[in-house]
């Protein structure tokens, strides 16, 4: 009989994107998976991968308001009864839980119940989750070696990321980018970043190189109302896909410092690293300097980031050919391409 592995994770698509590798890498090893989730990403993109979804009302732990605090807790703890019927209901043989808030009602339940736990962490710290959860967990898979994180509960696999495109020559005819011309790939997460936004289409929008400007909902529309050249793309969205394919056509990768540096890494990418400077515990820049100190990236701070220096760092990348091959292959030295597969085994060993 094939193991049942339910998976726990939602919020961002940094959550859920990972959880999905792992979740096609347990049903090519023959596992049944189902899904416990919020109305966020998850709610639209694990269904549109073919897996069974069952939504719970949870939300964040809002860390400024003591009210909207109080009121996301009281959420969590009728979202871990509710976790709790559900595993009664669907009888997974193991949980794993991909991080995130909604992680923590269902690894509760799943504690309580006595069901097999494996966590996953794609940042350079511990999330709250995580943490409150790890001494329940059979494992805990981490993206990177986090100092007091060692011992058989703990091991590194990297981040699960779609598997890279291989096809450049393809990747650019469907963006229609020449086999000669540079390109830039700028990207800021699913809502996009605004430092990034301003600074690309401040010293990028008359570039001699070509430019794929993923900008995410929020600023799409003010960014579209201003100039761009002819060889400027701006995007609010790309699939995961088409963002696979952007990677592959592009030379140099400007974004943000989250999970996203796997894909970077996978597709072998050099890269100029914008970290957010409000993420937890910085891990932002902690993941930054862990590709630059490998020679894959530039840092720039948040805080001096803007058109001119943008415009400078790029141009000087694209000028040394040298240079660019240098990080590339940098770059491609830092991917974990098995990760996926590595916490499938977890799961399933868990399972039993």
């Amino acid at each position: 009989m094939a193991p049942r592995i339910l998976i726990a994770a939602g919020g961002t698509a940094g959550h859920v994107v990972p959880a999905l590798c792992v979740a096609d890498a347990l049903r090519e090893r023959g596992a049944e998976v189902v899904w416990i989730g919020g109305s966020r990403a998850e709610a639209s993109l694990v269904p549109g991968a073919g897996y069974e979804f069952h939504q719970i009302d949870v939300r964040g732990l809002d860390r400024k308001s003591v009210r909207r605090a109080l009121a996301a807790a009281v959420v969590a703890a009728n979202a871990v009864g509710r976790s709790r019927a559900l595993l009664r209901e669907l009888g997974p043989d193991a949980v794993l839980g991909g991080g995130g808030y909604v992680a923590g009602p269902v690894g509760l339940a799943a504690a309580l119940r006595r069901v097999p736990l494996v966590l996953t962490e794609a940042d350079s710290h511990l999330g709250l989750t995580n943490r409150l959860l790890a001494p329940r967990a059979r494992r805990v898979c981490l993206a990177f070696p986090l100092d007091g994180r060692s011992g058989k509960r703990y091991r590194v696999t990297g981040r699960p990321v779609p598997a890279p495109f291989t096809d450049r020559d393809a990747a650019r005819t469907r963006f229609g980018i020449g086999a000669t011309e540079h390109v830039v790939l700028v990207f800021g997460g699913s809502l996009g970043a605004r430092t990034i936004n301003v600074a690309a289409v401040e010293g990028l929008a008359d570039a001699p190189f070509r430019v794929l400007h993923v900008a995410g909902a929020r600023d799409f529309a003010e960014l579209r109302a201003r100039f761009l050249g002819p060889g400027y793309d701006l995007r609010d969205y790309l699939p995961i896909d088409e963002f696979r394919m952007a990677l592959a056509a592009s030379d140099v990768v400007v974004a943000r410092a989250g999970g996203s540096i796997f894909e970077i890494a996978a597709h072998g990418r050099p890269a100029i690293l914008v970290p957010y400077p409000h993420a937890a515990a910085d891990h932002q820049n902690t993941n930054a300097r862990w590709m630059a100190d490998a020679g894959a990236a530039i840092v720039i701070a948040d805080d001096v980031l803007d058109g001119p220096r943008l415009a400078r760092e790029v141009g000087a990348l694209l000028g040394d050919d040298q240079r660019l091959a240098a990080m590339a292959k940098a770059s491609a030295s830092l991917a974990r391409p098995d990760a996926a597969a590595e916490v499938a085994d977890e799961v399933l060993a868990a399972a039993g």
